[in-house]
């Protein structure tokens, strides 16, 4: 792999990226799934991938009725992990939350976990590994809230699992959005950290975190749910297995806190472009070639990867089917939000009647952008302008057309090209 300088791409008269990942799949897909082993998630993802916007899914032709410009549109997968059509659901999600934001500071919480000595055990356990590591985040932020030590209080948080890198290689972490205070136990106050900058120490949250996780995965290696093979065929054995927990307690453990400069809503915007498709998204792609992928990596650096090379490493990010990877604890709870979250703001408001400005800045953006929510009779046009300020109805060439739209029926899907 090498780096390299390089502009921005191309991008056609709507903005859309001219490189899209379905174009990477239908070049190099076929090959690379009879050359490799793949789960059903992954061929799943690959071949709704290949097919989105493509006549297989059928679609419309709109034309312009002012100057007759002709654009034609096919159907999307909708897969969670296509890059392509997640749009609207990312702006939804992250409007959902700022609707649940509280009048008070928010820290953002990184877990993340060793690398060289965990990955082969999680790349075997993953669904297992994901749900001990919610586990191990979630309570280790409830614990250190709860302790009347350090806040004496039920915090929120909303936690993201995130599996790769800017280079798409596989780096397990996770990302947590957490109120600075929390409702008493009693419900009757709101109690905030000594020090409005400071949450908890990152070597207490690392401590704790770790603790939790390897305690987690030692029982679960007890019950037998752990299954070892491959490059962790070692730690079948108990005294391997034994020997590799100790030297994971030994290691430094990374944990990331602080507060977010621009606010939580720049964090839930920030998580938001990864929460509804996985790894990067296609205005990172800049080349397709017989010798490679080139997409860009971090600024104007980019990465360019052998064809095989980059499905496998974007496959490696694949969750399993139904895995749930955006969740909430404590005030954040689902349980919580017409109950403790509620009087937790009641609370915030009677006692700071003028809410930051931080948060008051985006709430009133927020309502000038995106009204209330949207009626039932509100289609999928008027909630993507609602939502992005895009118009879909609205003539790119001309500027005042409006693009009337008819059907196109479906094309014939070749037949699968592996049985693996």
């Amino acid at each position: 792999m090498h780096r390299v300088e390089a502009s921005l791409p191309a991008e056609d008269g709507r903005g859309r990226p001219r490189l899209v990942l379905g174009d990477i799949f239908r070049a190099h897909g076929e090959a690379y799934r009879k050359s490799h082993a793949l789960s059903e998630p992954q061929r799943k993802a690959m071949r709704a991938i290949e097919v989105c916007r493509t006549p297989v899914l059928g679609g419309r032709v709109e034309v312009c009725d002012q100057c007759a410009h002709r654009e034609v549109f096919y159907g999307s997968c909708r897969n969670r992990h296509c890059p392509t059509c997640q749009s609207l659901s990312q702006a939804r999600w992250i409007e959902n939350r700022m609707e649940r934001l509280l009048p008070t500071d928010y820290f953002h919480v990184v877990f993340t976990v060793p690398d060289n000595l965990l990955n082969g055990l999680i790349q075997r356990n993953r669904e297992l590994f994901f749900d001990l590591l919610f586990q191990a985040g979630s309570q280790t932020l409830l614990e250190l809230g709860a302790d009347p030590k350090r806040l004496g209080a039920q915090l929120g948080a909303t936690c993201v699992l995130h599996t790769w890198t800017r280079d798409l290689r596989f780096h397990v972490h996770l990302h947590c959005i957490v109120t600075g205070g929390g409702l008493h136990a009693n419900g009757d106050r709101w109690l905030r950290p000594g020090s409005q900058d400071f949450l908890f120490p990152k070597d207490v949250l690392s401590a704790l975190f770790s603790r939790k996780l390897l305690a987690l995965l030692a029982e679960a290696n007890k019950e037998g749910r752990l299954a070892f093979s491959g490059s962790c065929a070692e730690l079948a054995d108990p005294k391997a297995f034994a020997r590799w927990k100790d030297r994971l307690y030994k290691t430094k453990w990374i944990a990331y806190c602080k507060k977010p400069f621009a606010g939580p809503e720049q964090v839930f915007r920030y998580l938001g472009r990864y929460t509804h498709r996985v790894g990067l998204s296609n205005q990172r792609l800049l080349e397709l070639s017989d010798e490679g992928v080139r997409f860009r990596t971090k600024g104007e650096k980019t990465a360019t990867l052998a064809p095989d090379e980059f499905v496998h490493r974007w496959l490696q990010h694949v969750l399993p089917n139904r895995f749930v990877k955006i969740r909430h604890y404590g005030l954040m709870a689902s349980s919580n939000a017409t109950t403790r979250l509620e009087v937790a703001r009641r609370l915030l408001e009677a006692e700071h009647p003028q809410i930051p400005l931080a948060i008051a800045a985006a709430a009133a953006l927020l309502l000038a952008v995106h009204p209330p929510t949207p009626t039932p009779l509100e289609d999928w046009r008027a909630r993507l302008q609602r939502l992005t300020g895009i118009d879909p109805s609205r003539c790119p060439i001309c500027g005042t057309g409006t693009m009337i739209a008819s059907p196109l029926p479906r094309a014939r899907r070749k037949p699968p090209d592996d049985t693996s």
